[in-house]
């Protein structure tokens, strides 16, 4: 979903199954009971409020216990507080970050109490969306210079008599406020509370045919079920957004990183070797996330039926 998601963002645990998207709680201080256990082969990951972040657990749990005989704890943690759990050996690995330099320079570079486990194979990108019927009715509704002239189409009890820019969990770190401002826009941003219900209002709107302008993200299983439009904003450039209160551009396009935590990266044995190894595709994502978010199955169920179709995929992270 840093979800600016560079510095985003920033999650709930995954719509429909832990919790989604965007409003977990701090579980910092929740120690895995397995973390640290002498003896044991146990793994606890961290797990992040989004779906897509779910399905990557979920996949990598299964293979864990099913192919390598560990037995595999997850802990709900918000982004940035799941890097200190890591430093801390309170989780063993994050495998879904959308890119925290602060903590990366902290943990990595400084304390190198933390080891960048590699990239995950999905580029993640935050926009903002449209309906892509809104879009057939107005086609310059995807520029941003021409939103205000289409801010009474998206007023809400909520907005204040503006437009409402619909976000997921305050949790989220996002630019969405700054660019509002920044960029002189008639929008009022409006929290939905979590992944799952900024879904639940966006599938609602998209029943009644309605506009919505949303903060959203790709990889996302939903575009699947509702077609949107990202509307254009000023282009991202390098350093454009390190001072949060002056943005005024685009979301980049972040590559998916995995960290572990050093100790583990070290010692880990197979189980770090194979998420050091554990690499796949959006579309691999959206699969398994659709399964857990429409089609409401359990991430266990998920999991299980994508690696019975996926058995070349998955076989070359364990060699």
């Amino acid at each position: 979903m840093a979800r600016t998601r560079t510095k985003m963002l920033t999650a709930a645990l995954a719509v429909l199954g832990l919790t989604t998207g965007c409003g977990a709680a701090d579980m910092t201080k929740q120690a895995s009971p397995f973390a640290g256990a002498q003896g044991a082969k146990t793994v606890t990951l961290s797990v992040q409020s989004w779906v897509g972040a779910q399905s990557n657990v979920a996949v990598a749990q299964y293979i864990l216990e099913h192919e390598l005989g560990y037995r595999v704890d997850t802990v709900q943690v918000d982004e940035i507080p799941a890097w200190d759990a890591l430093s801390q050996g309170r989780v063993d690995a994050i495998l879904e970050d959308w890119g925290h330099p602060d903590q990366e320079k902290r943990y990595v570079e400084d304390k190198k109490t933390i080891t960048p486990g590699g990239g995950l194979g999905v580029t993640g990108h935050i926009g903002w969306f449209v309906p892509t019927y809104l879009v057939k009715q107005y086609p310059d509704i995807t520029d941003w210079h021409n939103l205000n002239k289409y801010a009474h189409l998206f007023r809400t009890a909520e907005s204040g008599g503006k437009g409402q820019l619909m976000d997921g969990s305050p949790s989220y770190v996002t630019n969405d406020k700054a660019l509002v401002d920044n960029l002189k826009l008639d929008y009022q941003v409006v929290f939905a509370g979590s992944e799952a219900a900024q879904i639940t209002q966006m599938r609602q709107f998209a029943k009644e045919h309605k506009p919505f302008l949303t903060y959203w993200y790709i990889p996302q299983w939903l575009f699947k079920k509702v077609p949107m439009t990202e509307v254009k904003l000023p282009p991202y450039k390098e350093g454009c957004d390190q001072d949060a209160a002056k943005v005024a551009c685009a979301y980049p396009h972040t590559p998916l990183q995995k960290y572990l935590n050093a100790n583990f990266a070290k010692n880990g044995g197979k189980a770090a070797a194979f998420l050091k190894k554990f690499s796949w595709t959006t579309e691999d994502q959206n699969e398994v996330a659709l399964m857990i978010a429409d089609q409401k199955l359990t991430p266990d169920q998920a999991a299980k039926k994508w690696v019975e179709g996926h058995r070349s995929t998955w076989q070359k992270w364990l060699s």
